[in-house]
């Protein structure tokens, strides 16, 4: 049995400037509650306009789904945290927290590379759209994404089990995230940053390369479309997506894709609330404010509410 069962770690969260405590509790809870409500109406509007009973949207409803879990997992306790004086996480808690995370978070990846392959066909390969991306086929790609996400998340979090914690308790973040727990074990962690970063770069570069992919494919045929306006049209449909993909894996390959002699606390800090808090929170305006259909629905779901 490790010593670390029996010990309770802490989580030092954004800031150990005790001013700061309050003002970093009202921004985040503004966040949150914007992440939550900005992500459940973006499935009530889809689950309202049969319109939008579509391969692309029924991706879009549930990363939306998955982004309220991904934040809650980690936002609350963060906010306990702020107006708490211990700081205090439990090693179980914490390594159920890192679960969690690992799962909702590559879930989310595995989302954004459906989408993409999505897109690839509406514009690729449009008359046999309906045959390629039927409900059956979508249903399996997302049970394939969670399936996969939530092994991964098993394997990573067993391998953290196993290691021992016996000096610092401290960890240097605001939620259990794998590199900062590393660095506090004991135990020789080589082989374990090993099987991390091979495991991860399997798990978290083939969603990613999916989606270079298709978009390489998809930007080959725009250009064989003669007219401008039908290049545009096509182009328009994936910016949203687009723009979600550049936040979500910009952040993640920052924070991930390092040896562990190179991280930095501050600077991984801010990365990573990009990717659990900010990226969540833009997902229903970026996909809502640049997308007619969406902005079709939103009116429908407001008018139906009011009648």
């Amino acid at each position: 049995m490790n010593s670390s069962s029996t010990s309770d770690f802490i989580l030092l969260g954004l800031s150990t400037n005790p001013w700061m405590q309050k003002p970093l509790f009202g921004i985040f809870i503004i966040m949150y509650l914007v992440t939550v409500m900005g992500n459940v109406l973006i499935i009530l509007v889809i689950r309202s306009d049969s319109r939008l009973h579509t391969p692309m949207y029924f991706f879009l409803s549930n990363l939306s789904f998955m982004d309220i879990c991904f934040t809650t997992v980690i936002v609350p306790k963060m906010l306990v945290n702020f107006l708490s004086e211990t700081k205090a996480i439990s090693y179980v808690g914490c390594l159920v927290q890192m679960y969690f995370f690992i799962a909702l978070a590559n879930t989310d990846s595995y989302l954004l590379a459906s989408m993409a392959i999505d897109r690839l066909v509406a514009i690729c390969n449009p008359l046999h759209y309906d045959v390629v991306m039927r409900s059956q086929r979508c249903l399996l790609m997302l049970l394939g994404s969670c399936t996969i996400s939530h092994l991964h998340a098993l394997f990573r979090v067993l391998l953290m089990s196993r290691l021992s914690f016996c000096a610092s308790h401290v960890i240097k973040h605001f939620f259990c995230d794998t590199q900062p727990v590393l660095k506090l074990s004991c135990s020789d962690t080589s082989s374990s940053q090993i099987v991390v970063m091979t495991e991860t770069l399997a798990v978290i570069v083939t969603p990613f390369l999916c989606i270079l992919f298709s978009y390489m494919r998809i930007i080959v045929t725009v250009l064989r479309i003669p007219s401008a306006a039908g290049k545009w049209k096509a182009f328009s449909t994936c910016g949203s997506h687009l723009t979600v993909v550049a936040l979500f894996y910009g952040s993640v390959i920052y924070v991930y894709f390092r040896p562990l002699s190179m991280y930095s606390v501050v600077k991984d800090r801010v990365a990573t609330v990009m990717y659990t808090v900010v990226t969540p929170m833009m997902n229903p305006f970026i996909y809502s404010l640049r997308n007619k259909d969406m902005k079709r629905g939103l009116r429908k779901l407001r008018d139906r509410l009011h009648s």
